[in-house]
């Protein structure tokens, strides 16, 4: 005797249908449009961040400004005192990092620590080689030539064009 001849015939599965739901899914349908809802509402309360686009475009004018004011300073050519010249520098760079860097705290920084913040933020100006940007302007008679004045010139002005 088979033991597979003793079986029941298969029964066909009842088809399942889709209406009504379980119990459970009647709690969903109210939770969750209730959450849809909170998550909008809360989006649409949340400061929005500026694109980085118009946060670049808002620092344009700014740029062009400390430009116009780079080229605008007297040069300490000819044996003239660079002290005050090197000052100014530092003002214009301090004025810019506190308005692009807020958070940052840049403007307390010195000597070292304010030329690696430079250079940071914008290595193609190589601003870390001229110490003589900060330590200048407590020497009693600092005199740079003039290669040195050029070259200082140019790596603030690069660094003011493309600091990130």
């Amino acid at each position: 005797m088979n033991p597979l001849d003793q079986l029941e015939p298969l029964i066909a599965p009842a088809p399942i249908s889709g209406w009504p739901p379980a119990p459970g899914w009647w709690i969903l349908a109210v939770v969750l449009p209730l959450l849809l809802w909170g998550a909008f509402t809360l989006l649409k309360r949340l400061p929005r961040k500026a694109s980085a686009q118009a946060k670049e475009a808002a620092l344009e004018p700014l740029r062009q400004a400390a430009l116009i004011e780079l080229e605008q300073l007297s040069k300490p050519y000819d044996g003239i005192d660079a002290g005050p010249w090197l000052q100014q520098l530092n003002a214009i760079l301090k004025r810019l990092c506190r308005e692009r860097y807020p958070q940052s705290r840049s403007h307390i920084l010195s000597s070292r620590a304010w030329l690696a913040f430079l250079d940071s933020r914008c290595p193609a100006a190589g601003l870390t080689r001229w110490m003589i940007l900060v330590e200048g302007a407590y020497r009693p008679h600092c005199n740079l030539d003039d290669k040195a004045i050029a070259g200082l010139n140019q790596a603030v002005s690069t660094w003011i064009r493309k600091h990130v």
